[in-house]
């Protein structure tokens, strides 16, 4: 088995240096460009590296790090730019109707992704480096729930007087409810202060009928390459089964409209039906209390989440668990 070793990469960009951390050898080019766009918001297509070199050219996409005897702290060249018309081609337009999942049908493909040492690797990145401010106290005896925000609690594109017109229904009985059998992580896509102020605004964060354990932000994902869409970021639960002892597959679900976030636990996470267009469907949308059941149920009856099949969800029926 080939050894993986962590590199440390510096981006040369704009009279700035941005040192990146989450690279391994047996990464790619690749992977290499969106973790340059993570830190410098220059899209891959529009970076120019120009001293990154492969036997005397410039080192294409799938030529791996550890090919291009990259000293420690290597320093790369970068020419690009940050217009704005790079964010708005990164933000969904305002009439988007449901984003179609191309990766429902890519088991095999997750089964490589979850059991990838390159990947798993960077998990332990997480689980060594990433810092985890606790909202309330771990309690024995209960499972795990995961929540994503956008889309699968709050529509988060919609125009609105005031945020709490487009929380999700039943918001805050569904967390109640859960909060009897889990413990509540929230882990978005997104940065930190976005995820308290979304939580404040929401008045998640001030509930007296539950608590959440902790927060995750786009820091604690992981970066992985799909062939046919390039390289995508990821939520791990490995992050938080690597801090956290009591919690495994066995006692923890994901929820996410997005189901390629679920790609290193493929049978952990329930993708959501995405709640857009607040104004319309507030009226309508009662995912959250059908969820609220099937979690309820599933704490009862199921002793072993890796036996459920989270798909089928709106038919388990628990006198076949019991």
């Amino acid at each position: 088995m080939t050894d993986i070793k962590e590199m440390v990469v510096i981006v040369k960009w704009s009279g700035k240096e941005f040192p990146l951390t989450d690279l391994t050898d047996q990464d790619t080019v690749e992977v290499l460009r969106h973790e340059i766009f993570r830190k410098t918001q220059v899209r891959p297509e529009r970076q120019k590296l120009l001293n990154l070199k492969y036997k005397g050219k410039p080192a294409a996409d799938n030529i791996k790090l550890c090919l291009l005897e990259m000293k420690p702290n290597f320093k790369v060249m970068m020419v690009g730019s940050t217009e704005a018309d790079i964010e708005d081609a990164c933000s969904l337009p305002e009439d988007i109707g449901e984003v179609i999942d191309d990766f429902d049908d890519a088991e095999e493909r997750e089964e490589s992704v979850e059991n990838s040492a390159v990947y798993l690797a960077k998990v332990q990145r997480r689980v060594r480096d990433y810092k985890i401010v606790e909202l309330s106290s771990a309690r024995e005896g209960k499972k795990l729930l995961v929540l994503d925000i956008d889309y699968t609690l709050f529509d988060h594109r919609s125009p609105a007087e005031q945020g709490t017109e487009l929380m999700r229904p039943y918001l805050h009985e569904f967390l109640a409810s859960a909060y009897q059998d889990y413990d509540i992580v929230i882990w978005s896509a997104t940065s930190m202060r976005w995820i308290e102020e979304k939580m404040r605004l929401l008045g998640v964060a001030s509930n007296e009928n539950y608590k959440i354990l902790f927060y995750l932000d786009s820091n604690a994902m992981i970066s992985v390459h799909v062939p046919e869409r390039g390289v995508v970021d990821v939520k791990p639960l490995g992050v938080i089964w690597g801090l956290y002892k009591q919690y495994s597959s066995k006692n923890t679900i994901m929820f996410d409209d997005i189901r390629r976030n679920f790609m290193m636990n493929p049978k952990s996470g329930l993708k959501i039906r995405p709640f857009r267009q607040a104004h319309l469907n507030r009226q309508s949308d009662k995912e959250l209390l059908k969820l609220s059941t099937y979690l309820r149920q599933i704490a009862l009856y199921c002793k072993d989440f890796n036996q459920l099949n989270h798909r089928k969800w709106e038919h388990y029926d628990p006198k076949k668990n019991s």
